[in-house]
């Protein structure tokens, strides 16, 4: 019988609980704060095959697909993380040309 091979625990698995919450504030090194006409904006690039799930573009209406790479933005004030915003990468940039009558996000 072969011995048991050791299993490489990720940063969330710890048994002494470090690490224990994912983070859902801005993290140092991955997020950047944009400044534009409608306000700062913290945004983080996602990349496609990290996620299971679909979302709803504010910019254009149409779902993105689990494993299309996208971006994610929310106001940068305090409690701005709660606005989270899942967009098109093409939708975020051309959100300043919409037309009239569409939320900003």
């Amino acid at each position: 019988m072969s011995p048991r091979r050791a299993r490489r625990r990720g940063p969330f698995d710890r048994p002494d609980g470090r690490g224990a919450g994912r983070p859902v504030e801005a993290v140092p090194g991955v997020d950047r704060v944009e400044t534009s006409p409608d306000g700062d904006w913290v945004v983080r690039n996602v990349s496609g095959p990290a996620l299971g799930k679909a979302y709803r573009c504010p910019g254009c209406e149409q779902e993105i697909r689990s494993g299309v790479p996208h971006i994610v933005s929310w106001p940068a004030w305090p409690g701005g993380e709660d606005e989270r915003r899942h967009w098109h990468t093409a939708c975020w940039r051309n959100r300043a040309n919409r037309g009239p009558g569409r939320s900003r996000y």
